[in-house]
């Protein structure tokens, strides 16, 4: 009887460290997965443009002389100051 416990321990210790041994394996690997992964992305956001604003529409021309001559009929624009503003929204 001995022998055989002495056969089942060895067999019990045996199994233990081949267990404690490939969760520790399975551990790094996994760890050096999540490593590249996190490389992969960081180097994948590098290379990605920012995101471009969205452009605003261009506003107007006729628009623009409205709301500008209603500010001038208010009494907020003086006449000089209409006729800049007027002159700088043709320009464009």
């Amino acid at each position: 009887m001995p022998g055989l416990l002495r056969g089942v321990a060895r067999v019990a210790a045996i199994a233990g460290t081949a267990t404690a041994v490939s969760n520790r394996v399975s551990r790094r690997q996994a760890q050096r997965w999540s490593a590249q992964d996190a490389q992969q992305y960081a180097r994948q956001q590098e290379q990605q443009p920012p995101p471009q604003p969205a452009a605003q529409p261009p506003r107007d021309t006729v628009t623009q002389l409205k709301e500008l001559a209603e500010l001038k009929t208010q009494g907020i624009l003086t006449e000089a100051e209409f006729e800049s503003q007027k002159a700088k929204i043709l320009a464009s």
